[in-house]
């Protein structure tokens, strides 16, 4: 098989091209001749050591699209996916027509959004719900489910005008800008002059500072990222016990290392929704195989809008 292997840490630079062995499927596996593979930000974590740090050499990626020995086209999360054959546990089948890139939008970040609205907020009818980085990998397909699971309002922040036009053509009733400085006043004035329920927020920083001020009484502040910085963020529990906030965090690796791995039922009901028309998982730049370092690259820069895959053909 061909494959990407990493011999030491670091930057995308230190993929290289390489033919290795097929795997051999072992109890419970099933092998995978690889149509795609996702990229994720986590994938560059990993190569630089600072995200489940590897044993040396390795190849990265965690999810692919693939044909089983019986024909049939799978989604699976997987180690090793920058390669042409992969073994998988647990593969889920999906349609033919549905192409690569939203089958794997809807993997890591569709599960993470369905997780986030329903298991972390605990989203209820007719709430205001407001996603940070709206435009982002998670955030796109989080607009559109809570608009799915009842939200009332649903406001998206994003850092350029096009991102805040996509975000409103991904069905957010307001896009606003996103910086810390005035967050909470831009808040009040896209949602009527009210603060809102729930902010899912994967910046981090000034931001996930600002953003209990933006929450009514009982609201709920999410965080599953810190793409704004990783310093220590000050919380004011003045404000949190004045107004019954509460503050979480979410992150789906715990889920999927529950022995029922909570991922299939809500897979499910992405592929469904996506199928029905009612969930569009943007679909991003294709990269051939050999060409993974420049794709990564280009998605740690933010220089990719939607899901970034490696085709293998």
């Amino acid at each position: 098989m061909r494959a990407m292997v990493a011999e030491r840490l670091g930057g995308p630079d230190v993929l290289t091209p390489a033919y290795l062995p097929d795997p051999a499927p072992g109890p419970g596996q099933t092998l995978l001749d690889v149509e795609a593979a996702g990229l994720n930000f986590a994938d560059a974590e990993r190569l630089r050591g600072a995200y489940l740090p590897p044993q040396l050499p390795f190849i990265p990626g965690g999810e692919v699209v693939g044909r089983a020995p019986d024909g049939r086209r799978m989604l699976a999360f997987a180690s090793s996916a920058f390669a042409t054959k992969v073994l998988v546990k647990d593969p889920v089948e999906i349609p033919e027509d549905l192409p690569a890139g939203a089958a794997l939008a809807l993997l890591v970040q569709g599960l993470t959004a369905w997780h986030l609205l329903r298991t972390a907020a605990r989203i209820l009818p007719g709430e205001t719900v407001v996603v940070n980085a709206a435009a982002g990998g998670v955030g796109h397909l989080a607009i559109q489910l809570a608009k799915e699971f009842g939200a009332g309002r649903v406001i998206g922040t994003a850092s350029t005008p096009d991102k805040r036009a996509l975000v409103l053509r991904l069905g957010a009733d307001a896009a606003i800008p996103g910086e810390a400085d005035g967050y909470a006043e831009r808040i009040r004035e896209a949602n009527g002059g009210a603060l809102a329920d729930v902010i899912l927020d994967a910046v981090g920083g000034p931001v996930f500072e600002a953003a209990p001020h933006a929450l009514a009484p009982f609201g709920r502040l999410i965080t599953y990222g810190t793409s704004g910085g990783i310093d220590p963020t000050p919380v004011d529990p003045g404000i949190l016990s004045e107004r019954n906030i509460t503050v979480g965090g979410y992150w789906l690796g715990a889920h999927l290392r529950l022995p029922d791995s909570r991922a299939a039922a809500p897979l499910h009901d992405l592929l469904a929704l996506t199928a029905s028309g009612r969930v569009h998982p943007l679909v991003g730049a294709e990269y051939p195989l050999d060409q993974a370092a420049t794709a990564l690259t280009a998605l740690t820069a933010r220089r990719t809008t939607g899901k970034v895959i490696l085709r293998m053909a």
